[in-house]
């Protein structure tokens, strides 16, 4: 950054001179990081090669076992991506004030993510061209082709939705140019902050959160169709829609604290992500922890109480058989550790509450293994030999390299946008001071006409 543009940059108010910060200092820590995911995500793309080269037969993947790994990441990923669509939008339409220092970070959650989880289903194919059947030889009737349709427009909706709040931040930096002044030339489309331009912006922003909840309905409904029209054992359930799209929001949400915390720590922003947000962010996690253990008791006391063979067998295979551990490491994941810290609000903190995440964003990826894998090795009709499924170093990199590459965009995303809306940030102390004077207003006689 030059001299002009380091004075500009001076000269811009306090929010924006520390919102912009990450985007003109970067550390060795930062390039250390960097370097570690990205040799991480490298490492699981050299094992992805040598699968495509040599077949599914590098994987722990068998008959009947066609999914593994590859599907838990699929479900998992998109639900995460829900922090974003979601937990903003609905924010977004409620008038929550607080919601303005955590809605940008959410976003970015979504968008990035979605992309990871969506070419999961690529990888478990052996080969990838095969892809083009659900095009050349669409099938209404297919669950397939549907999630293919509704993911495919949650990602223009977010990527939308993502754009258009971040304007009046790429105009500022334009105007500033403290970087890259053509690249956010382009970005910022002409935008000029007039009031007439905000007022459409803020028209367009609060129908596109309108619009964008259903589609993310949608998305994690439509995954959850897909196992439940299937006629395997603890599959075939009404509950499966609404019990995904609960579980997708969940992870979502502790995967927003997490990052909420990071971001925190790693740029200092503890003004805007204060006590209050992990306190309120925090209840919501209380919230569904309580939900999700309504529903898994709803599944599994239905699956218990019909009692049918087929279906019991999957269930003592979770329940005390070989996936007993990750069956009640998902417990006490998803809901013993959130409900013992989120019910009091002395650890409704931002250490009580990253714990708490952590333990849901990993027990809600167990569930998903304990969803596909039990059923899958549990067919309805038994084998002659017991079926046995284990990840191999191939599946597990590219695991690794999916979470990897995840958290690299993010970080490389906090070095060119605003993580924090700066626009936003403003119009609140703006609104909260109007609230404030109207409040007193209120309590105060009128003001004495001015004497002629």
């Amino acid at each position: 950054m030059g001299p002009a543009a380091a004075a500009r940059f001076r000269a811009l108010p306090q929010d924006a001179r520390t919102l912009l910060a990450p985007l003109v200092e970067t550390t060795w820590r930062f390039y250390l990081a960097a370097a570690l995911l990205g040799a991480i995500t490298l490492w699981g793309v050299v094992a992805y090669v040598l699968q495509f080269r040599f077949g599914l037969g590098r994987t722990g993947l068998n008959q009947p076992e066609y999914w593994g790994i590859y599907i838990i990441d699929f479900v998992f990923f998109i639900g995460i991506s829900h922090a974003g669509t979601l937990i903003s939008a609905i924010l977004r339409i409620s008038k929550a004030e607080w919601r303005r220092s955590i809605t940008r970070s959410a976003e970015f959650i979504t968008v990035l993510v979605i992309g990871f989880g969506a070419i999961q289903p690529i990888i478990d194919l052996g080969r990838p061209d095969r892809l083009l059947n659900v095009f050349t030889n669409a099938q209404l009737r297919s669950p397939l082709l549907w999630d293919v349709i509704s993911i495919g427009l949650y990602f223009a909706a977010s990527t939308i939705y993502l754009y258009l709040p971040m304007l009046p931040d790429l105009a500022i930096i334009r105007d500033a140019g403290i970087k890259a002044p053509r690249f956010y030339r382009f970005l910022a489309a002409g935008y000029g902050d007039t009031p007439d331009q905000r007022a459409r912006l803020e028209r367009v922003i609060g129908v596109l959160a309108i619009v964008v909840i259903p589609i993310a309905v949608s998305v994690h409904t439509v995954i959850g169709w897909i196992f439940a029209m299937t006629l395997r054992p603890m599959w075939h359930s009404t509950i499966f829609g609404p019990y995904f799209v609960m579980g997708a929001i969940y992870s979502g949400i502790a995967a927003l604290l997490i990052a909420m915390v990071v971001l925190r720590r790693v740029y200092g922003l503890h003004d805007y992500f204060r006590p209050i947000h992990f306190d309120y962010m925090g209840r919501l996690l209380l919230l569904f922890s309580l939900l999700w253990f309504y529903f898994t008791v709803a599944e599994y006391l239905t699956a218990f109480y019909g009692a049918e063979p087929a279906e019991m067998r999957t269930f003592w295979a979770k329940v005390w058989g070989p996936f007993a551990v990750p069956f009640w490491t998902m417990v006490l994941c998803c809901f013993v550790v959130p409900l013992g810290l989120m019910w009091r609000k002395a650890t409704r903190t931002p250490r009580g509450t990253l714990v708490a995440s952590v333990a849901v964003v990993i027990g809600m990826w167990l569930e998903r293994f304990n969803i596909v894998v039990p059923t899958s090795v549990n067919p309805r009709f038994e084998f002659e030999a017991a079926a046995r499924y284990f990840p191999s170093w191939v599946e597990l990199s590219i695991l690794a390299a999916t979470f990897s590459g995840f958290i690299l965009l993010y970080m490389v995303a906090t070095k060119f946008f605003p993580i924090i809306s700066i626009w936003e940030m403003r119009e609140g102390r703006e609104a909260s001071v109007r609230e404030v004077s109207e409040r007193v207003a209120g309590y105060l006689p009128p003001e004495p006409a001015a004497a002629d």
